[in-house]
């Protein structure tokens, strides 16, 4: 089974396959920022939530003890929050793309040529710049009520209070810096240049078809 990738090429599509799961999978898990309320543990994501208050008997507040997604999108505390979800979603997919795509180049001859492999870094590296514009943008939702209230009463924009980051929000951002740096050079030798010889029988085979497929259409 002939690759279409060079050695190089290789190790890209291994960290391409590494950055993508690093951060698509931090950008599913509540454990970017971590706090707490009514003296239990809370985390966040974006989009997502581990323990939440909720109105017992009496109207006192319980803590719920479980993890979930906000119910709408429009439930997610604040507007930064909203974009950053939709920023980072975006960049991870396109992460996942090239990533599948890099692993059957491994795999099948002819499918990724020293242009595509440059084309498919160049994408990579739009997919880690929408990664840390998202972190980037997370911070600015940590003035609204409910990170407050997990967070002291004291947090602000780029001010976490008695709150702290997690490790899955280093870890996004960890995965987005090496699609953009190391990916993006890495991919610029990723394709092989195709052969000469195998090139004039490409196009030997597609011009022998084309003329096959005309001249059954003119018989009949």
């Amino acid at each position: 089974m002939r690759s279409s990738l060079t050695l190089v090429g290789t190790l890209w599509a291994f960290l391409s396959l590494v950055t993508a799961v690093a951060s698509s999978t931090s950008y599913f898990l509540p454990y970017w920022l971590f706090g707490s309320q009514l003296g239990k543990p809370v985390s966040f994501s974006t989009f997502r939530r581990c323990n939440y208050p909720v109105r017992g008997e009496g109207h006192s507040l319980i803590m719920v003890e479980e993890c979930g997604r906000y119910a709408s999108f429009s439930a997610i505390p604040s507007l930064a929050w909203q974009m950053c979800t939709v920023v980072t979603g975006a960049g991870c997919a396109l992460l996942l793309l090239v990533a599948l795509a890099a692993v059957l180049g491994c795999c099948m001859e002819e499918l990724i040529s020293r242009m595509m492999g440059r084309c498919m870094g160049a994408a990579q590296f739009v997919g880690g710049l929408l990664i840390s514009s998202g972190c980037a943008l997370y911070p600015l939702g940590w003035n609204s009520p409910e990170i407050m209230q997990t967070c002291g009463n004291v947090s602000n924009q780029f001010r976490l209070g008695t709150c702290r980051l997690g490790w899955a929000y280093y870890c996004a951002g960890g995965g987005a810096a090496a699609a953009m740096l190391i990916c993006t050079w890495l991919s610029c030798f990723a394709g092989r240049n195709p052969k000469p010889v195998m090139l004039a029988e490409s196009i030997m085979r597609n011009t022998n078809s084309y003329a096959m497929e005309l001249d059954h259409c003119l018989k009949s």
